[in-house]
């Protein structure tokens, strides 16, 4: 065959190979408003990045009729390519393909690319689209999903490790994407649930819809599975990218840095009046965080799942910063169960990824209760307490109003090794609020007075002004300094800086054991 004959037909093996499940089938994809594979990857990546490996697998099984169907690349588009010129490696399920379905040799490309991610350096990148494990080929497909499994454990605070949910996830698919760093959900197309619908009503009688099981709200709102929920795949895509501009390629690197157009010594006026008088009174802490950061851009993760703490990224004088904050719009700031895992999980990440951490403090406490108790908040709470104090990474942590009690030392305390910390003159920092402590501590004397109200009231004044304040721990050396407001982003700055060459370490060990 001449050279000429050899190069057109793998022209039309490779045209072949990119139709997936042919035109009919990307059809009924495009009718459903989904994307296909390679569509999704080309909004993902940088234009004409992509290099795609193995577009000539084939499955191996002969089986139900298996091996008198064989279709190019085996349900799975997977290969490398660049996102603001840094190296990722992608794999796409193509759902036109036998529904996506994963069998060995889909998986095998899989773990191929995850392998070489390890070894470059580099994300990975997950877009989960696929009807769950290849029944034909048996015990194989198992095999296929639990040496994927491996190697996203073995990844796991190596490289950063992304899913987007493009189309159905159920069975054991949905605990590849659980073991990563990151899930994105679109309200549109994305679903994920270990059982389906007919399985609940089959089980337990209940009658439940797709959505309700296991659509993006469900899991972004309530089982707090999802950190990112969007619109449409478009925006999932590049969303995708927004992330990773705040994440390093590795845990052996330092978070990107983009050169600053804001103003590193601005100040924020605004904040000298932004805590309310009344100390009960709430305020959106989003507004100190967004005028704090660089030009007020924050990436808020997990925004719709415990909103009684803030998590998410941000620069200061264009370095990547995590930032925790206690959100008194919300049942008051306290920290309860799902705050407390929502807060460890991005501790976690963020010291994994050389990423520093600014908390912005006002909490009153544990939430109490029967429900909190028997859910058990002790266990929970102490998963915040435990990342922490284990966190390495430049911390800093700046008291805006309470912080009261345990949730004080938790909330990054000098005494979970915080670098830095800054109260404002705001700042209450006591075992519990005046009124509470002054009815423990004088509830008997008050009972002999003679006006027991006026001297509760004076009392509880009293420790108002002994302990209500930022001015006795700063005296025992709990905190840095007591700072003007308005100099807060400047202050900020400065610490960061002096801390750019923190090296810090736990006792050597195989590993602690974290609360879980």
């Amino acid at each position: 065959m001449k050279k000429a004959d050899l190069v057109r037909k793998l022209n039309v093996k490779r045209n072949r190979a990119r139709l997936g499940g042919g035109e009919h089938r990307i059809e009924t994809q495009h009718k459903k408003g989904k994307l296909t594979a390679r569509e999704r990857l080309k909004i993902l990546l940088d234009p004409d990045s992509f290099e795609e490996f193995d577009i000539f697998a084939i499955h191996r099984s002969h089986d139900f009729g298996m091996d008198s169907t064989h279709t190019f690349g085996d349900g799975v588009v997977v290969g490398f390519g660049t996102i603001d010129g840094r190296i990722v490696y992608v794999y796409a399920q193509d759902f036109t393909v036998s529904g996506g379905s994963l069998g060995k040799a889909h998986a095998d490309k899989i773990c191929k690319i995850m392998d070489m991610a390890m070894k470059v350096g580099a994300p990975v990148i997950g877009l989960p689209d696929s009807g769950g494990a290849r029944v034909q080929e048996g015990i194989d497909s198992l095999a296929g999903y639990g040496d994927i499994f491996m190697r996203n454990v073995s990844a796991s605070g190596v490289i950063p490790q992304i899913s987007a949910i493009m189309g159905p996830c159920a069975g054991g698919a949905v605990y590849s994407p659980a073991i990563t760093d990151f899930i994105f959900m679109n309200r549109q197309t994305s679903y994920m649930f270990v059982t389906g619908p007919k399985v609940v009503k089959t089980v337990l009688n209940e009658d439940v819809s797709t959505d309700e099981l296991g659509g993006a709200m469900v899991h972004a709102s309530r089982s707090g599975v999802a950190q990112f929920i969007t619109h449409t795949e478009e925006d999932t895509l590049l969303q995708i990218r927004n992330l990773l501009g705040f994440i390093p390629s590795n845990n052996m690197e330092e978070p990107p840095y983009v050169v600053p157009k804001d103003v590193a010594e601005r100040r924020c006026e605004e904040f000298n009046s932004i805590v309310p008088e009344n100390p009960n009174s709430p305020y959106d802490v989003l507004d100190i965080v967004h005028r704090v950061v660089d030009d007020g851009h924050f990436l808020e993760v997990s925004q719709e799942y415990a909103k009684n703490l803030v998590v998410g990224f941000a620069r200061m004088n264009g370095h990547p910063v995590g930032i925790v904050a206690n959100q008194p719009n919300f049942i008051a700031g306290v920290l309860d169960i799902n705050s407390s895992i929502k807060g460890a999980r991005f501790v976690r990440f963020c010291d994994s990824f050389n990423i520093p951490l600014l908390f912005f403090e006002d909490v009153p406490g544990f939430l109490p209760g029967t429900t909190q108790e028997h859910g058990g908040i002790i266990r929970n709470g102490a998963k915040l307490l435990y990342a922490i104090a284990e966190a390495t990474v430049p911390k800093i942590t700046v008291i805006l109003r309470k912080a009261y009690g345990g949730a004080y030392i938790v909330m990054n305390s000098c005494h979970l090794r915080a670098d830095v910390v800054y109260a404002w003159p705001t700042a209450e920092i006591a075992v519990m609020g005046a009124k509470g402590a002054a009815e423990i501590i004088f509830r008997r004397t008050a009972d002999k007075s003679e006006n027991p109200e006026e001297f509760m009231a004076q009392k509880e004044e009293e420790y108002q002004d002994r302990f209500s304040n930022p001015y006795r721990a700063a005296e025992q050396g709990y905190i840095e300094d007591i700072i003007e407001p308005a100099a807060t982003r400047i202050r900020l700055i400065r610490s960061l800086e002096m801390l750019s060459g923190k090296r810090d370490s736990n006792p050597p060990r195989k590993h602690g054991n974290i609360p879980l």
